[in-house]
Formats: structure tokens, sequence, C-alpha cells
């Protein structure tokens, strides 16, 4: 069995688009006749400039080699251009492809993917959404109110979630970090007052900021919300900066976590080695794969760390995170996109991913457990040119205020 032909669907979700703009599939086909699916969680540049990069990374590494050999696979695609070294678009093209591998492997087995990573060790997964406006409600007040997050936070708790996670922190900027506006601080506190008011101790609180500010900055926002116990506080300075994360994580008395930006086991050793987080949360799309984000749940185990892995993406890379969550020890919780997946994410994978009450539970079909509809994803094409997502070029406002805008994207 060798890996031989290789198509790309670049699919855009129906508005408000949760997820992103677009996602990013590749299927194999082998010389056999099995196919398997993937996904790349790679938003660097273009999506016809990815199409380039992820079927140069198959012909270059992959195409003609078994299945079997995804660490051979993965060698050659880490030290191409005699880099030896993390490269998150080569790695995310290689990611989406591996993943389409471990379908491959399940399907010609006969077996689910979790039972190739050493086998079942959750029964039900615990996951957590965003907090996401309703169909009728206002979308550009949502993100600035914090009642309307309230709403939204005990509308998922009676549907069973038991973590739900906000940003309303803002703003996303291309510029290093700042230090936030004191609206800024007094709206973050505000939302989670009145999240924890809502669900009490019915659900952890996740504090989100996609790494936005400076040290000093990160501190004086997450002394501010300590009082309302937030489970993490994510990604509060540029990823980059992992000593500075550390600083972070020593002044402030809630758990840091990271890792949706960073790839390969090379990154999060780093993390786990400076103590900057014990909460680290790879999207298997970008990390390296299925394979290589094993290897960081495994060194993650020596550091009493925990897996949250990162979905802002499509239903393919959910299949995965799905199967490494339930093979490793060490999990904390999945992010999810709305009950189930969202609507979108379930008829792309032909309904087959199970979300009862707050939990997943483990597929037990061959492969990834997805019928991946391809009818579907060809009527749903994206033909723009511009990234999965993006970040403003304005700095912080410190005199009108910040506001996020949702993940909701549109040309």
């Amino acid at each position: 069995m060798r890996l031989k032909d290789l198509e790309i669907f670049v699919v855009e979700p129906p508005a408000p688009g949760w997820g992103g703009r677009y996602w990013i599939f590749p299927k194999i086909t082998t010389d056999d006749g099995i196919a398997g699916y993937g996904e790349c969680y790679a938003s660097t540049v273009g999506p016809e400039a990815m199409r380039a990069v992820i079927a140069d990374v198959f012909e270059r590494h992959m195409q003609g080699e078994s299945p079997e050999n995804v660490e051979l696979m993965f060698r050659r695609a880490y030290s191409a251009g005699f880099t030896q070294r993390p490269d998150p678009t080569v790695i995310g093209a290689f990611s989406g492809l591996e993943i389409a591998c471990w379908d491959i492997l399940g399907k010609a087995r006969g077996r689910p993917v979790w039972a190739l990573l050493g086998g079942r060790t959750n029964d039900r997964l615990r996951s957590y959404t965003y907090l996401y406006p309703e169909g009728d409600e206002d979308h550009g007040r949502f993100w600035v109110d914090p009642d309307m997050a309230a709403e939204a936070a005990a509308r998922n708790v009676a549907r069973g979630f038991t973590a739900v996670k906000f940003d309303p922190a803002g703003p996303y900027t291309i510029r290093t970090g700042h230090m936030p506006a004191m609206s800024d601080i007094t709206r973050s506190v505000a939302f989670c007052k009145a999240i924890r008011d809502a669900v009490g101790d019915r659900a952890d609180l996740l504090f989100g900021t996609h790494g936005q500010f400076s040290v000093p900055g990160a501190i004086r926002l997450g002394q501010a919300i300590e009082p309302y116990l937030p489970l993490w506080y994510e990604e509060p300075i540029p990823p980059d900066d992992i000593g500075g994360l550390a600083e972070v994580a020593r002044a402030v008395r809630i758990p840091t976590a990271t890792g949706e930006r960073l790839t390969t086991k090379a990154e999060f050793a780093q993390v786990l080695k400076l103590g900057a987080a014990r909460i680290l949360q790879p999207a298997l799309g970008r990390a390296g794969g299925i394979w290589e984000t094993k290897k960081i749940a495994a060194l993650a185990e020596v550091y009493s760390a925990e897996i949250a892995p990162h979905l802002y993406a499509g239903p393919v890379e959910w299949a995965a995170n799905i199967h490494l969550g339930t093979a490793i020890p060490n999990l904390l919780m999945l992010e999810t996109i709305e009950a189930g997946g969202g609507a979108f994410h379930q008829a792309l994978t032909g309904h087959r991913l199970r979300w009862e009450e707050g939990f997943i539970l483990p597929p037990e079909e061959p492969g990834l457990g997805i019928a991946f509809d391809e009818a579907l994803a060809r009527a749903h094409p994206y033909t723009g040119t511009r990234l999965h997502l993006e970040m403003q070029e304005a700095p912080c406002d410190y005199l009108r205020g910040n506001a996020f805008g949702g993940g909701g994207l549109r040309d």
C-alpha cells in the first residue's frame, strides 16, 4: 500500500463562519484505492499558495511511501531545506497530510485511529465551546456586552457544557505585546463577574487573549480577573516569548495555557522546561499531526501537564483531536464549536461524531470515523485570497476602547 494521489478541498463555511474564513482538507488516495482525509491548520499564506505548499510537501516527502512510515515522512518535512527546525507553514501542510495517513491506516486495518495510538484511555471526552451569539442577536454588541455573554454561558451550561471560553480584552493587532487599556481590564472583569454569576460552580471559565499583551500588561489583567477563578489564562503574551509567559505564570494565580500557534515537540518542550504553562493547546493541523502531538502529550505527562487540543478550524481536525484525546491519559478537555461541533461541521463529516451533554464519545468506525461529504465540500469552495484569520494593523485604542469582532469572518 503506497500513497499515490492528492486532492485538496478549500471550503468556506456558511455564515457566520465559526471556525475561520476557510478550511483546507487534503485527501490522499493509496494505490489500492483507500482514501484518507486530513486538515491543515496553516494560515500564514493565502489558500492558493497553501495548495502549492501542500502539494510540494506531498510530492517531495510522501508520494510513493507507505502510510505507515509517518515518522520517516515527518523527518523529511522537518528537515527540508537544511532546516531541522519548526516551520509553521511546512509543518502545517505536513500535519494535514499526516492526519490523512492515519485515516488510511485505520481504514486498512478496520480499526479507529485511537486503537492504533495505544488504545482507549478515555470513554467520554469533556468539551468546551467559545461563547457565540444566537442568529437573531446583535453580533456587534455581543462581543462587548457582559450580560449577553452571561446569557450565552447559561445557555451552553444548560446544554451540558462544563466549561465556556470568552475573549473580551481585544484588540488583535500585528504589533508586539501591549499594555491593555484600562477599559479593556474593566470589561474583562465585568465579563468574568457576569458569567460566574450566571453559571456558578457548574462550569469553568476559560479566559482567552490570543497573545496580545506585554508581560506587565498580562500580569495586570490576570490579577484583575483572579477573583473569578478562571481555569486558564490563555496565551496572554505573544507565543514566541516563552520566558515571558513563565514570568506571567509566576505572578498570576490562574493556570496559564498556550499552544495553538506553536508547532512540534521542539517548541512545546521549551514551554514545559521553563514552567511557562501546564495546559498545552496544540492544534493538530499545525503541531505536526497526530503522532507528533502524541509525543507532545507524552512530554507533558512528565511535567504533570494536561492537553486541551485547540480547534478553530474544520471538522477533520476536530476528529483528529477526538482520537488523540481518547488515547492519552492527560487529556483536560477538547474544544468544540458550539454543541456537537456546529451544524456544518457535522454535515461535512456525515454526522458521525457524537456529542452528548457536554461530552464527546470516541468513534468506533475505522479510521477517523467520519464520512467526509465531498459533494458538500465542493458546493462551498472558498474563492477569495484572504487568510484564514487576520489581525488588525491599528494599535490598541486607549481613547475609544477596543472590541473583538468575533471569529466569524467574511471578505
